[in-house]
């Protein structure tokens, strides 16, 4: 399992992609290849938890744009192990 996270800024290209996004997020966890995403509450950025391994993340992350969008940054991808909850 893997986490993604975001910091996001000001700049205005962020909001305009975003909803191509979310429709593609949604579409991922329909798919089971998306376990959770959301942004903080004070919008600073987003964490993201997928169920796949790094190559399948990457290519997810390659395929859309938003993380290459101005106002955007990914600040890390981690291999997460919960003891809690499912896939633990």
């Amino acid at each position: 399992m893997l986490i993604v996270e975001l910091a996001f800024g000001t700049e205005p290209e962020r909001l305009a992609a975003r909803p191509a996004h979310r429709a593609l997020l949604t579409r991922l966890h329909a798919e089971g290849r998306l376990l959770a995403a959301g942004p903080f509450a004070d919008d600073t950025g987003a964490l993201l938890v997928f169920p796949g391994d790094r190559e399948a993340v990457d290519r997810i992350m390659a395929d859309d744009p938003y993380y290459r969008t101005p106002g955007v940054r990914v600040v890390g991808v981690r291999e997460w192990r919960p003891v809690v909850g499912p896939d633990r």
